[in-house]
């Protein structure tokens, strides 16, 4: 087979977000779900769908030309193990992933021209009101989101204690650590440390039956608050994971500066994010940033942007322990 031109590389990019949205309509349908008790037709599959049996048959088709389902000669549909990382019962299920991406995100995307020119943030823009406000008052997007976060970034809890030495911190504080599947997973880890979980009220009530779940809730305090107040938690070590990249420069240091009033002598500073090489290195933080840009208004750093806003709230950045790929623990400690 030759060699695909710059043409056809270029082709296949801009028509990218096909097979995207192919994808979130199978996911949104649950599509993979029905199929895993066995192979369907389209028309069976309508049926159970509410779905136009002609229209599904055209999806199923083009989403087994790329691998996510196979078509047999009777014309029934089966999963493949592509497709079957959009059922709902998998571990690691991309589901929630593909629902999200399909939905808010695909339209702030739409709007990338806009942010580009304005520097502004598209979902502000889109629909009215920051997206963590958006998220508090609607409470279905909340559990996709927590669900896609879960799906995308728990494989990094174990990596995180693959690579960085947890040794010598009794007591983790996980601030805006969400369901707290972050901190049970560390927690579970070292049954002899102890986690606080400090987040947003409407985000722990999401947390508490994870953690009673869990059977961590003996060691595991949970504070409510916001992190633009203030942090009232001592801890021996801070732990944000995707958290700072969330904001922008200001307000990223406003959290830093609120962990840093509160930290006790000798505990230190860990941000999981991605650290950006130079140039044009291949890096997925360098798409995400974009992410960032056009959602909540945040960015990805490099290691030099990381030490100026560490110095700039009071931390030395002592070392950057890569994790996974361009993700790595940013360590520090007051400066």
């Amino acid at each position: 087979m030759p060699e695909p031109t710059p043409q056809d590389q270029m082709a296949r990019m801009i028509t990218g977000y096909w097979i995207s949205q192919m994808v979130h309509v199978a996911a949104r349908l649950g599509l993979a779900d029905h199929l895993a008790d066995g192979p369907r037709t389209a028309e069976e599959l309508a049926r159970l769908t509410g779905s136009h049996a002609r229209s599904l048959y055209r999806l199923l088709r083009a989403l087994a030309s790329v691998g996510v389902f196979s078509e047999d000669g009777d014309g029934r549909f089966r999963p493949t193990p592509l497709g079957d990382c959009l059922r709902n019962d998998v571990p690691g299920s991309q589901r929630a992933m593909a629902l999200m991406m399909g939905e808010e995100h695909f339209h702030c995307w739409g709007d990338l021209l806009e942010s580009v020119r304005t520097g502004q943030t598209a979902f502000d823009r889109l629909y009215g009101q920051p997206i963590f406000d958006y998220l508090a008052e609607h409470a279905e997007q909340a559990e996709v989101f927590d669900a896609a976060m879960t799906a995308t970034h728990g494989r990094e809890t174990q990596s995180t204690l693959d690579s960085y030495d947890f040794a010598g911190i009794h007591v983790l504080a996980d601030i805006g650590g969400g369901n707290a599947s972050n901190l049970i997973a560390i927690l579970k880890h070292d049954p002899e440390m102890r986690g606080i979980l400090f987040d947003l009220p409407h985000v722990v009530e999401r947390a508490r039956p994870n953690i009673e779940a869990a059977g961590v809730a003996d060691r595991c305090e949970v504070v409510v608050g916001s992190f633009f107040d203030g942090i009232p938690v001592e801890a021996d070590a801070y732990f944000l994971r995707h958290i700072i990249h969330d904001w922008d420069d200001e307000k990223a240091g406003l959290i830093l500066r609120n962990i840093r009033r509160a930290m006790p002598g000798g505990a230190r500073l860990l941000v999981v994010e991605h650290v950006l090489p130079p140039g044009d290195e291949p890096s997925f933080g360098k798409l995400l940033d974009l992410t960032m840009l056009l959602l909540p208004g945040g960015a990805e750093r490099t290691a030099q942007e990381f030490e100026a806003l560490y110095q700039r709230a009071g931390f030395r950045l002592t070392r950057i322990v890569p994790i996974d790929g361009d993700l790595s623990v940013i360590e520090g400690e007051a400066g």
